[in-house]
């Protein structure tokens, strides 16, 4: 079996949790699912239940970084180097042919804030194992990676609660 690459995209709520649904899906099939989480800090419902399940790996950083448009120039070196730390992660565990589906959850936030290069990723996904399944996640794809993949989904946003100011909820958006 030939291994695909999907890209979930857009302004809308859903790109993770489509990302997810298909590493259960892949999981529930036997497959070793990888998630690498990029400028991701908070816990969340889903990642509670999918570090039970033997076969998944959930890669993402310990330290609480907030969000890239507050953070200051040291802030974001920062920030970098544990993006791109991640990345090296994210590559190795793809290279080494352990895991059938890698997810690379808002590696597009990681690629537009300039802590990881465009370049990095089309070597990764031009360079897999070839039957690796690989899901990249994020608003604003370089067309690059668009013309790369062979899924593109995009989830618009009509409405959001967050625009009325309710905040995120436990198991529900996180």
């Amino acid at each position: 079996m030939s291994g695909l690459i999907h890209i979930y995209c857009g302004d809308g709520k859903g790109k993770t949790t489509a990302a997810l649904g298909l590493s259960l899906r892949a999981a529930g099939r036997g497959m070793q699912v990888c998630i690498v989480q990029f400028l991701k800090s908070t816990e969340t419902g889903e990642l509670n239940i999918l570090r039970q399940i033997p076969n998944v790996q959930v890669i993402r950083s310990q330290e609480q970084l907030g969000f890239t448009f507050r953070m200051n120039e040291e802030q974001k070196r920062h920030a970098a180097l544990v993006q791109q730390e991640l990345f090296a992660k994210a590559s190795a565990t793809a290279l080494s042919g352990s895991c059938d589906l890698l997810v690379l959850d808002e590696i597009m936030a990681a690629i537009n804030s300039g802590m990881v290069e465009t370049e990095q990723v089309k070597q990764l996904l031009c360079g897999k194992p070839e039957e690796l399944e690989v899901v990249l996640t994020g608003r604003n794809p370089p067309q690059e990676l668009i013309e790369l993949a062979d899924y593109v989904s995009q989830i618009q946003k009509l409405k959001h609660p967050f625009d009325r100011g309710i905040a995120a909820r436990d198991g529900i958006e996180r």
